[in-house]
């Protein structure tokens, strides 16, 4: 589904990912693993093709998904034509707008009114909190409600692979656990994802596989089994 081959990302002079590996299949959840500074989010915004506020983003390589070559679409076309979708760091919802109203904007390149009905339906369903709060501003909301309201406007945009980006940082341990049970509810549903995130442990106990970064390599791959089981990944992730 999704092919990253060879990719080198510099910003200016400042080489970030150094031939970066990897691939993620349909109806997989994947898990990109590393510490601060490691290249995930570099990662990341280079598939979405989203340049960061340090400049312009020089990429070369190659990002396939479904077949096309995604390193000279715009950001835009990526989530309205290409169906991926991401929930960035830091959520970046529209405090000043509703719950309703951050969802209903994620769905204005849609034209299949009917399934918009149902995934406002699936997004109240999965999320009961959000569906209590569907008229309340978004910057009143507590920090895993407003996770979920990022988790439920990608949901929204009408795409079928999100890219989360450290979705569990700054959430109770219990919050963590009820936020990757609905991962796994919306990739049983049909949705692939791909998942940046610094605690190993309950990525790798949701996801199918995982890869491992370090200074902008990808150092070590295999099933979440295999990570969690592996010497070095317990002593320097999983404590």
């Amino acid at each position: 589904m999704l092919e990253v081959e060879n990719l080198h990302v510099s910003y200016g002079n400042l080489e970030a990912l150094h031939g970066v590996d990897f691939f993620v299949e349909e109806g997989e959840i994947v898990a990109l693993l590393g510490a601060n500074g490691a290249g995930k989010s570099t990662t990341l915004m280079s598939i979405m093709r989203l340049p960061p506020p340090e400049g312009p983003l020089v990429t070369s390589g190659s990002i396939r998904y479904k077949g096309k070559d995604l390193l000279n679409v715009p950001a835009h076309q990526v989530v309205a034509r290409h169906g991926i979708g991401l929930v960035p760091e830091g959520r970046h919802i529209f405090g000043n707008l509703t719950v309703e109203e951050n969802l209903k904007l994620a769905t204005y390149a849609r034209k299949d009114a009917e399934r918009i009905a149902a995934d406002y339906d699936r997004v109240f369903s999965l999320f009961p909190r959000l569906s209590d709060r569907r008229r309340q501003r978004a910057d009143t909301l507590s920090g895993g409600e407003q996770q979920m309201l990022a988790m439920g406007r990608a949901f929204m945009s009408g795409v079928r692979f999100i890219l989360l980006d450290e979705p569990s940082m700054g959430l109770s341990p219990l919050l963590m656990q009820e936020l990757f049970r609905v991962l796994k509810e919306l990739n049983e549903a049909g949705t692939t994802i791909l998942v940046v995130e610094q605690n190993a442990r309950i990525a790798l106990k949701y996801a199918n596989r995982g890869y491992v970064m370090e200074a902008g390599r990808i150092v070590m791959s295999g099933s979440a089994r295999e990570l969690a089981d592996d010497a070095e990944i317990r002593k320097a992730y999983l404590g």
